[in-house]
Parts: structure tokens; C-alpha cells; sequence
């Protein structure tokens, strides 16, 4: 049976999309220098890899996961550090996905196994179809010990194959073009989350492919909204919006309305963020700096990695030592970055 989900367009649902739609316009009509686009950009992917990760289990803290985004050594256990490693290369690799013409099987099972990669207790297990029955549940005390308690009990594992395939049949069919991205990344974030296709790294799976498409429909191609946050905050408002699909006669309908509310969140905090520096006079004079496209990648290749040789960039343009040294003097100029060191071990970081 082909899949088709079952929601409506409550009055909650359409009053959140309108408000989404006016935040995002204010956002996206902001002539923001490059000191903040950096600022956002790289505080949502540390946001982003600290809840998804931490929802899950993880017991790094923001402090630790800013460290490892910054490529700084810290210590920890090896499995929450991979964890959070793994979710922050998936992060990056989002617009490599988003090229990509459709998204099929093995785009799917690429991005469990870059979240998923020497975390699991069977690496077979990681970037393929479970071929084993799993639950969701929760440890329970029952007077004499600890015990599991299937609260969700997934699909069969012999028809996983088949509601996967139907899935993303319907995903890539002509049938979502109408469907506003937002309620796009919430059927999806759901249908993944209800089939439970893989052992583990389920819901980490899920919540990156729902930013996959707020991307690839250019609804977030800034990369500045934090969904993942607005679900660790209370955990169980989430497990019990992702259960109410699973018994309501109205589908995934509040379901949607909970996601929505989530995305006005994060779109209000950007807002409220951008309007903030825009009311600061001291903030905003004279920092108004137009960069070129290399400038830019420049700039979020070295917050990406937290340092940068000059080798390293000219290797990315493939462009000589003196093209390269003209398009970093603007950004030294300005202040967006500075050199450290000299000679064969200096680089480039971004400026305090």
C-alpha cells in the first residue's frame, strides 16, 4: 500500500505556519555582517549536536560539545564523544545531501551510519535495515529490580524493508510539492521515528533528515534554527507527542501541531536575537562588510574546523598562495579572522 499520511491543517497548526512565515521573513530581510551569520550558524550546530545527542542519553555537556566542535581535546567518555562527533559531521555534510537529486535508500542509510559510525554495540548494525524486533521503552522499578517496559512496539522487522521503500517513494514523488516544508520535516522526522528502521540511532536519524529538508527546500539554507532544543527542554512533551499519532484517530495531527510549535520557537529566537542587534547602535555602525562567495566559504570553513592553514584553503579553491592571501586580507582587515604563529605552523582563526 503506497504511503500516505494522515493529518489535517488545524487552526493551530496554520496560526503557527503564518507566524513562522512572518519570523522568517524578518530573518531573511536581515542584512546581517558576517560576524553574526558565523555567530548563529555555528551556535546552532553546537545546539543542535548537544540536544539531539543528549535527548538519546548522551551525558556531554554544551561546554563539552562546543569543545569538540572547536576541535579541542577534552575528556569524556569515547562513546559520548563519538556520538556527538558523528552527529556534528552528519550536520556538516546536510548541504552535500541536500545536492543530491533525490533522496533514496542509500542517501538514507548513509546518514545512519555517519550519526551511528563506532557507536554501536554491533557495527553491523550501523547504516542498514535492522533485521531484528526492537521496542522503545523505559527502565521501570518493580519493587524487586529494573526492567524494560515496551511503551512502542515498531513495525515487524520483515516489513521494514517495504515501509521504508514506500516511503521514500512517496517522499520523492510529485505528491510533497505542494506541502509546506514544515510540515514536510515533520511527516518525516515522524514516519522515521514511528517505523524504527534501524537498532539504535533512531531518533537522532530522524531529527537530522527533518533539517535535511528544511534545508533542501531552502526554508533553513541560512542553517540558523535550532529544532533540537525546543525537544530536549522537555523530553516528554516530545515522547508524548510522537506517541499521540500512534492512538489518535486524527493521524499525526497533533503530532504537527507540537513540530510547528517547535519550528516557531526556534524561528522566534532567531528573530528575537536578530532584532536585538539591530536596535544596538554600537553593534551595527560601521561593520557592514560586503564579502565575495570564496570570502564567505573561507569563513565557515574555518568555523567548521576552528583552525585553518593557508595551505589548507588553497588546496580548497585549488587557487595559488597570492590569490589566497588576497582574499584573506579583507577578512584579517576587517577583523573576522587573525593569524596565528608563523611559518609552516601558522593558521587562521576566527577572531574574539
Amino acid at each position: 500500500m503506497p504511503f500516505k499520511p494522515n493529518y489535517k491543517i488545524t487552526d493551530k497548526i496554520l496560526n503557527n505556519l503564518t507566524q513562522i512565515a512572518a519570523g522568517r521573513e524578518v530573518i531573511e530581510q536581515a542584512k546581517l555582517i558576517p560576524k553574526w551569520e558565523l555567530k548563529l550558524k555555528k551556535e546552532a550546530r553546537i545546539h543542535n549536536a548537544h540536544s539531539s545527542t543528549s535527548i538519546e542519553g548522551n551525558n556531554l555537556n554544551l561546554e563539552q560539545v562546543t569543545a569538540l566542535a572547536e576541535n579541542k581535546d577534552m575528556t569524556a567518555m569515547a562513546k559520548d564523544k563519538d556520538e556527538v562527533l558523528n552527529y556534528l559531521k552528519a550536520l556538516d555534510s546536510i548541504p552535500g545531501y541536500a545536492g543530491k537529486k533525490t533522496i533514496d535508500i542509500t542517501l538514507f542509510l548513509k546518514v545512519h551510519e555517519t550519526v551511528t559510525t563506532g557507536t554501536l554495540r554491533d557495527q553491523k548494525d550501523c547504516g542498514v535495515l535492522r533485521n531484528r524486533a526492537v521496542f522503545v521503552g523505559r527502565r521501570i522499578f518493580d519493587g524487586t529490580r529494573f526492567k524494560e517496559a515496551a511503551e512502542y512496539i515498531p513495525p515487524k522487522t520483515k516489513d521494514v524493508p517495504r515501509l521504508v521503500l514506500e516511503f521514500l517513494d512517496w517522499f520523492n514523488s510529485d505528491k510533497i510539492k505542494e506541502i509546506n516544508p514544515v510540515i514536510l520535516a515533520g511527516i518525516v522526522h515522524y514516519e522515521i521515528a514511528r517505523i524504527h528502521p534501524f537498532i539504535d540511532g533512531n531518533g537522532r536519524t530522524a531529527r537530522l533528515m527533518a533539517a535535511l529538508i528544511l534545508y533542501k527546500s531552502g526554508f533553513d539554507h541560512r542553517r540558523f534554527f535550532v529544532l533540537d532544543d525546543f525537544y530536549d527542554e522537555n523530553r516528554t512533551d516530545y515522547y508524548a507527542a510522537l506517541k499521540t499519532a500512534q492512538t489518535d484517530k486524527g493521524g499525526i495531527t497533533r503530532w504537527l501541531e507540537y513540530f510547528s510549535d517547535g519550528v516557531l520557537y526556534s524561528i522566534n529566537k532567531v528573530k528575537d536575537f536578530i532584532e536585538k542587534i539591530g536596535l544596538n547602535p554600537k553593534i551595527e555602525e560601521g561593520e557592514r562588510i560586503e564579502l565575495t562567495q570564496k570570502q564567505i566559504k573561507i569563513l565557515e570553513r574555518i568555523q567548521e574546523k576552528g583552525k585553518v592553514s593557508n595551505k589548507n584553503l588553497r588546496d580548497m579553491f585549488g587557487i595559488t598562495r597570492q590569490a589566497m592571501l588576497k582574499e584573506i586580507s579583507k577578512l584579517i582587515d576587517a577583523k573576522l579572522i587573525e593569524l596565528v604563529g608563523k611559518g609552516r605552523n601558522a593558521y587562521y582563526k576566527i577572531s574574539n
